[in-house]
């Protein structure tokens, strides 16, 4: 046998061993993108059924699985305004198989928690917003002031006796109203109760003013006459109720949405945050979605990777600042 020949035919039997070793033994996680997803997805939900978080997680979930070809499991992980679910997403491997909603509540947590196990913005690998919803500002049908500039006007006169209805201390609810506050120069009081129901029925009996809510929550009350609408905080006037006014055209730059986007695990192969960006945009084109999110107050906004994380951002400085110049403290 020629000597060259040899070494050469040895050479290639080694390295194709070892090749065949190294393909043999990588993890799991390192599969190609385009296999993408190869079992079924983990859908974590870290807020009480019934929820708009809850609901719109269970819709997108069966969505996805359509297009993707998988079951997307909803796995129920309540508690911490949802930092469990977040943290098993976080602690997940790398692979796009664990998401969750993350919600207008993740930069609030971030600011007023002492104890968050996670970088807000960096422990995760965003996707995509998936809709957005005001807060509203509403009021019983028979109060002195029939708009928002008037009740404004009405709080300024009558400095710490004016209350607004919220959802707890160091809620995006509480945060909307010192924001008002501090822009107006105001000094609204902030009542927090146990959920909108039980803000409807302090408003109605006239024990408070006003109440801050979600679009969620006001919009069915308000469409039905129970409440009067004096503003939303959308920056515009809002696509699902356009007859109301903003409170940015009282106090300009006071803009508050609250919001859904999806997340999942970071280190993911940027092609899988992509395919799932992708298909999430589908997804909110489709007329059913739209109308399932319009009727729990939204509207879909997608977004890219980037864009939902300098949200996140944006957010978090925002509320920093109202809970550094209100003294809100961590809880």
């Amino acid at each position: 046998m020629n000597q060259g020949v040899g070494a050469t035919a040895l050479l290639a039997g080694c390295l194709a061993t070892i090749a065949l070793g190294w393909s043999a033994n990588r993890p799991a996680a390192a599969a190609e993108p385009g296999d993408y997803p190869r079992h079924p997805i983990r859908f974590m939900i870290g807020f009480a059924p019934g929820g708009s978080a809850d609901l719109v997680s269970r819709l997108l979930g069966q969505k996805l699985s359509e297009r993707l070809g998988q079951p997307v499991v909803a796995e129920q992980k309540m508690g911490a305004t949802g930092i469990l679910a977040n943290e098993i997403v976080v602690k997940a491997p790398p692979d796009g198989h664990t998401m969750v909603l993350l919600t207008g509540g993740h930069p609030v947590s971030a600011v007023l928690m002492k104890h968050v196990p996670y970088d807000s913005v960096h422990s995760f690998a965003m996707v995509s917003t998936i809709t957005g919803y005001p807060m509203v500002l509403s009021a019983a049908p028979e109060a002195p002031y029939k708009s928002f500039a008037e009740f404004i006007d009405y709080a300024r006169v009558h400095q710490d006796k004016v209350t607004y209805a919220m959802s707890g201390i160091g809620s995006l609810h509480h945060l909307v109203g010192e924001l008002i506050n501090i822009e107006a120069g105001t000094q609204m009081v902030g009542i927090p109760l146990k959920g909108a129901s039980q803000s409807i029925v302090e408003v109605l009996g006239g024990r408070i003013d006003v109440m801050i809510e979600t679009a969620t929550a006001s919009f069915a009350p308000i469409r039905g006459g129970r409440l009067r609408a004096l503003a939303l905080t959308a920056g515009t006037r809002y696509a699902l109720m356009p007859g109301v006014p903003v409170v940015a055209e009282t106090l300009p730059g006071v803009e508050a949405m609250s919001w859904l986007g999806l997340a999942v695990t970071p280190g993911t192969p940027r092609a899988i945050i992509e395919r799932l960006n992708r298909e999430v945009r589908l997804i909110l084109d489709q007329p059913d979605v739209q109308q399932r999110l319009a009727d729990l107050g939204g509207v879909a906004l997608p977004s890219s990777p980037e864009e939902m994380s300098q949200r996140v951002e944006r957010e978090i400085a925002r509320w920093q600042r109202v809970a550094n110049l209100k003294k809100i403290p961590q809880q």
